[in-house]
Protein backbone atom coordinates (compact mmCIF):
# COMPACT_ATOMS: atom_id res chain seq x y z
CA UNK A 1 0.00 0.00 0.00
CA UNK A 2 1.25 3.46 -0.93
CA UNK A 3 1.09 5.58 2.20
CA UNK A 4 0.69 9.36 2.14
CA UNK A 5 -1.02 10.17 5.44
CA UNK A 6 0.97 7.98 7.83
CA UNK A 7 4.76 7.69 7.81
CA UNK A 8 7.06 5.01 9.19
CA UNK A 9 10.76 5.46 9.83
CA UNK A 10 13.05 2.95 11.49
CA UNK A 11 16.36 3.63 13.17
CA UNK A 12 18.26 1.70 15.81
CA UNK A 13 15.33 -0.47 16.78
CA UNK A 14 12.96 2.51 17.06
CA UNK A 15 9.94 2.88 14.79
CA UNK A 16 8.50 6.38 14.50
CA UNK A 17 4.92 6.37 13.26
CA UNK A 18 3.74 9.80 12.14
CA UNK A 19 0.25 11.09 11.40
CA UNK A 20 0.56 13.41 8.40
CA UNK A 21 -2.51 15.61 7.95
CA UNK A 22 -1.27 18.78 9.64
CA UNK A 23 -3.67 20.97 7.65
CA UNK A 24 -6.53 19.03 9.29
CA UNK A 25 -4.86 18.76 12.70
CA UNK A 26 -4.16 15.10 11.91
CA UNK A 27 -7.86 14.26 12.11
CA UNK A 28 -8.52 10.60 11.37
CA UNK A 29 -10.08 9.90 7.98
CA UNK A 30 -10.78 6.49 6.48
CA UNK A 31 -7.59 6.53 4.41
CA UNK A 32 -5.44 7.48 7.40
CA UNK A 33 -6.95 4.67 9.49
CA UNK A 34 -6.25 2.17 6.69
CA UNK A 35 -2.67 3.42 6.35
CA UNK A 36 -2.14 3.31 10.10
CA UNK A 37 -3.30 -0.30 10.11
CA UNK A 38 -0.83 -1.06 7.30
CA UNK A 39 2.01 0.58 9.23
CA UNK A 40 1.22 -1.36 12.39
CA UNK A 41 1.21 -4.58 10.37
CA UNK A 42 4.72 -3.74 9.14
CA UNK A 43 5.85 -3.00 12.68
CA UNK A 44 4.40 -6.32 13.86
CA UNK A 45 6.43 -8.22 11.27
CA UNK A 46 9.79 -6.56 12.01
CA UNK A 47 11.59 -8.49 14.76
CA UNK A 48 14.38 -5.88 14.90
CA UNK A 49 12.10 -3.18 16.27
CA UNK A 50 12.03 -2.62 20.02
CA UNK A 51 9.92 0.48 20.60
CA UNK A 52 7.34 2.58 18.74
CA UNK A 53 6.94 6.35 18.99
CA UNK A 54 3.53 7.57 17.79
CA UNK A 55 3.46 11.26 16.86
CA UNK A 56 1.63 13.87 14.82
CA UNK A 57 2.98 16.32 12.26
CA UNK A 58 2.39 20.02 12.83
CA UNK A 59 0.67 21.65 15.79
CA UNK A 60 -1.65 18.79 16.80
CA UNK A 61 -1.13 15.19 17.82
CA UNK A 62 -4.56 14.10 16.58
CA UNK A 63 -7.83 16.04 16.63
CA UNK A 64 -9.98 12.90 16.58
CA UNK A 65 -12.29 11.76 13.81
CA UNK A 66 -12.58 13.89 10.66
CA UNK A 67 -16.32 14.35 11.00
CA UNK A 68 -16.29 17.43 8.78
CA UNK A 69 -14.95 15.36 5.90
CA UNK A 70 -17.89 12.92 6.09
CA UNK A 71 -20.62 15.13 7.57
CA UNK A 72 -23.00 14.20 4.73
CA UNK A 73 -22.27 10.47 4.90
CA UNK A 74 -23.34 8.94 8.23
CA UNK A 75 -22.42 5.42 7.15
CA UNK A 76 -18.85 6.57 6.45
CA UNK A 77 -18.69 8.03 9.95
CA UNK A 78 -19.71 4.70 11.38
CA UNK A 79 -17.17 2.85 9.26
CA UNK A 80 -14.36 5.07 10.51
CA UNK A 81 -15.29 4.43 14.13
CA UNK A 82 -15.26 0.69 13.59
CA UNK A 83 -11.94 0.99 11.78
CA UNK A 84 -10.49 3.01 14.65
CA UNK A 85 -11.58 0.31 17.09
CA UNK A 86 -9.79 -2.35 15.06
CA UNK A 87 -6.53 -0.44 14.67
CA UNK A 88 -6.49 0.56 18.33
CA UNK A 89 -6.60 -3.13 19.27
CA UNK A 90 -3.65 -3.82 16.94
CA UNK A 91 -1.59 -1.01 18.45
CA UNK A 92 -2.41 -2.09 22.00
CA UNK A 93 -1.39 -5.70 21.35
CA UNK A 94 1.99 -4.95 19.79
CA UNK A 95 4.71 -6.98 21.46
CA UNK A 96 6.96 -3.94 21.94
CA UNK A 97 6.39 -0.79 24.04
CA UNK A 98 4.67 2.24 22.55
CA UNK A 99 5.19 5.93 23.38
CA UNK A 100 2.79 8.73 22.42
CA UNK A 101 4.60 12.01 21.74
CA UNK A 102 1.76 14.45 22.34
CA UNK A 103 3.06 17.79 21.11
CA UNK A 104 -0.39 19.29 20.62
CA UNK A 105 -4.11 18.61 20.80
CA UNK A 106 -5.18 15.01 21.44
CA UNK A 107 -8.97 15.06 21.20
CA UNK A 108 -11.56 12.29 21.14
CA UNK A 109 -10.16 9.44 19.06
CA UNK A 110 -6.77 11.15 19.24
CA UNK A 111 -6.92 10.96 23.02
CA UNK A 112 -7.87 7.33 22.56
CA UNK A 113 -4.62 6.76 20.66
CA UNK A 114 -2.79 8.41 23.54
CA UNK A 115 -4.49 6.12 26.06
CA UNK A 116 -3.63 2.86 24.29
CA UNK A 117 0.09 3.60 24.31
CA UNK A 118 2.22 2.27 27.14
CA UNK A 119 3.64 5.75 27.77
CA UNK A 120 2.35 9.22 26.90
CA UNK A 121 4.42 12.40 27.15
CA UNK A 122 3.08 15.92 26.64
CA UNK A 123 3.50 19.55 27.68
CA UNK A 124 1.34 21.84 29.86
CA UNK A 125 -0.31 23.76 26.99
CA UNK A 126 -1.54 20.71 25.07
CA UNK A 127 -5.33 20.28 24.86
CA UNK A 128 -6.40 16.76 25.77
CA UNK A 129 -9.74 15.12 26.35
CA UNK A 130 -12.95 13.48 25.25
CA UNK A 131 -15.62 15.98 24.08
CA UNK A 132 -17.69 13.36 22.24
CA UNK A 133 -20.88 13.80 24.27
CA UNK A 134 -20.80 17.52 23.41
CA UNK A 135 -21.29 16.47 19.79
CA UNK A 136 -23.98 13.90 20.53
CA UNK A 137 -21.45 11.09 20.02
CA UNK A 138 -20.83 8.08 22.27
CA UNK A 139 -17.14 7.58 23.25
CA UNK A 140 -17.60 3.80 23.36
CA UNK A 141 -14.39 2.96 21.48
CA UNK A 142 -12.11 4.83 23.87
CA UNK A 143 -13.98 3.95 27.08
CA UNK A 144 -12.41 0.51 27.74
CA UNK A 145 -8.88 1.85 27.21
CA UNK A 146 -9.52 4.86 29.43
CA UNK A 147 -10.97 2.72 32.23
CA UNK A 148 -7.91 0.48 32.02
CA UNK A 149 -5.56 3.46 32.20
CA UNK A 150 -7.06 5.72 34.88
CA UNK A 151 -9.77 3.64 36.58
CA UNK A 152 -13.53 3.43 36.20
CA UNK A 153 -14.42 6.35 38.48
CA UNK A 154 -12.17 8.90 36.80
CA UNK A 155 -13.10 7.59 33.37
CA UNK A 156 -16.81 8.06 34.10
CA UNK A 157 -16.32 11.67 35.13
CA UNK A 158 -14.26 12.50 32.04
CA UNK A 159 -16.44 10.75 29.47
CA UNK A 160 -19.80 11.87 30.85
CA UNK A 161 -18.77 15.50 31.35
CA UNK A 162 -17.04 15.89 27.99
CA UNK A 163 -14.77 18.86 27.31
CA UNK A 164 -10.99 19.00 27.36
CA UNK A 165 -8.16 19.79 29.77
CA UNK A 166 -4.58 20.99 29.53
CA UNK A 167 -1.52 18.77 29.72
CA UNK A 168 -0.92 19.47 33.41
CA UNK A 169 -4.46 18.37 34.28
CA UNK A 170 -4.03 15.29 32.09
CA UNK A 171 -1.01 14.34 34.20
CA UNK A 172 -3.05 14.79 37.38
CA UNK A 173 -5.75 12.51 35.96
CA UNK A 174 -3.18 9.87 35.01
CA UNK A 175 -3.87 10.23 31.29
CA UNK A 176 -0.21 10.99 30.55
CA UNK A 177 2.97 9.79 32.24
CA UNK A 178 5.04 12.94 31.85
CA UNK A 179 4.26 16.61 31.34
CA UNK A 180 7.33 18.69 30.53
CA UNK A 181 7.90 22.16 29.05
CA UNK A 182 7.30 22.10 25.30
CA UNK A 183 10.97 22.72 24.51
CA UNK A 184 11.89 19.62 26.54
CA UNK A 185 9.37 17.28 24.91
CA UNK A 186 11.75 15.63 22.46
CA UNK A 187 14.35 15.20 25.17
CA UNK A 188 11.79 13.46 27.38
CA UNK A 189 10.72 11.14 24.55
CA UNK A 190 14.35 10.34 23.76
CA UNK A 191 15.09 9.62 27.42
CA UNK A 192 12.12 7.27 27.69
CA UNK A 193 13.09 5.54 24.44
CA UNK A 194 16.67 5.00 25.59
CA UNK A 195 15.43 3.64 28.90
CA UNK A 196 13.40 1.00 27.10
CA UNK A 197 16.28 0.14 24.79
CA UNK A 198 18.54 -0.30 27.83
CA UNK A 199 16.44 -3.26 28.96
CA UNK A 200 16.94 -6.76 27.65
CA UNK A 201 15.22 -7.02 24.28
CA UNK A 202 13.74 -10.45 24.95
CA UNK A 203 12.80 -9.58 28.53
CA UNK A 204 10.93 -6.45 27.45
CA UNK A 205 9.14 -8.26 24.63
CA UNK A 206 8.07 -11.20 26.79
CA UNK A 207 6.95 -8.81 29.55
CA UNK A 208 4.86 -6.82 27.08
CA UNK A 209 3.32 -9.98 25.66
CA UNK A 210 2.52 -11.20 29.17
CA UNK A 211 0.92 -7.89 30.08
CA UNK A 212 -1.20 -8.15 26.91
CA UNK A 213 -2.24 -11.66 27.91
CA UNK A 214 -3.07 -10.58 31.45
CA UNK A 215 -5.20 -7.76 30.08
CA UNK A 216 -7.24 -10.44 28.38
CA UNK A 217 -9.43 -10.69 25.32
CA UNK A 218 -12.50 -9.15 26.93
CA UNK A 219 -11.23 -5.59 26.71
CA UNK A 220 -10.42 -6.07 23.04
CA UNK A 221 -13.87 -7.48 22.37
CA UNK A 222 -15.36 -4.55 24.29
CA UNK A 223 -13.47 -2.08 22.10
CA UNK A 224 -14.73 -3.75 18.92
CA UNK A 225 -18.27 -3.75 20.32
CA UNK A 226 -17.74 -0.10 21.22
CA UNK A 227 -16.95 0.62 17.58
CA UNK A 228 -20.33 -0.77 16.56
CA UNK A 229 -22.11 1.10 19.35
CA UNK A 230 -20.46 4.42 18.51
CA UNK A 231 -21.24 3.87 14.83
CA UNK A 232 -24.94 3.41 15.60
CA UNK A 233 -25.08 6.55 17.77
CA UNK A 234 -23.23 8.78 15.31
CA UNK A 235 -25.70 7.88 12.59
CA UNK A 236 -28.62 8.99 14.77
CA UNK A 237 -30.49 12.27 14.39
CA UNK A 238 -29.04 13.94 17.50
CA UNK A 239 -25.43 13.44 16.44
CA UNK A 240 -26.15 14.33 12.82
CA UNK A 241 -27.86 17.58 13.77
CA UNK A 242 -25.01 18.63 16.08
CA UNK A 243 -22.42 17.80 13.44
CA UNK A 244 -24.34 19.80 10.83
CA UNK A 245 -24.56 22.78 13.16
CA UNK A 246 -20.86 22.62 13.99
CA UNK A 247 -19.81 22.88 10.35
CA UNK A 248 -22.79 24.79 9.00
CA UNK A 249 -21.98 26.48 5.71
Amino acid sequence: MKRELVSLTKNGGVARVGLKRPESRNALCATMIDELSSVIAEVESDAELRVVVLEGEGKSFCAGMDLKGVRDDPSAMGGMLEGLAQVSVRIRTLSIPTIARVQGAAIGGGCGLLAICDFAITHPEARIGYPEVDLGICPAVVAPWLIQKIGAGKARSLLLAGGTMNGAAALDHGLVDECVPFEMLDEAVERRTKRILAGGANAVRVTKEWLNELEGDKIRQDVLKGGQLSASVIQGEEAQERIRQLWKD
